[in-house]
């Protein structure tokens, strides 16, 4: 699985980081997300899945 964050949609909301902490990490100064790694380890595919549901923007995109 593979992931990638929308930084045009991206509002900094968090939701994605808090969920899957290990596979997202926020910006210092914005806190706009991106993936730790465009390729998502199988333990950590679950949780990815839930923050792409939680993402009030739909900004994180799964292949």
């Amino acid at each position: 699985m593979k992931v990638s964050v929308d930084g045009t949609r991206c509002q900094g909301h968090t939701l994605c980081a808090m969920i899957a902490p290990d596979s997202f990490e926020l910006d210092d100064v914005d806190g706009h997300a991106s993936p730790v790694s465009e390729e998502v380890p199988a333990d950590q595919e679950s949780q990815v899945t839930e923050a792409v549901h939680s993402c009030p923007e739909q900004a994180i995109v799964i292949e």
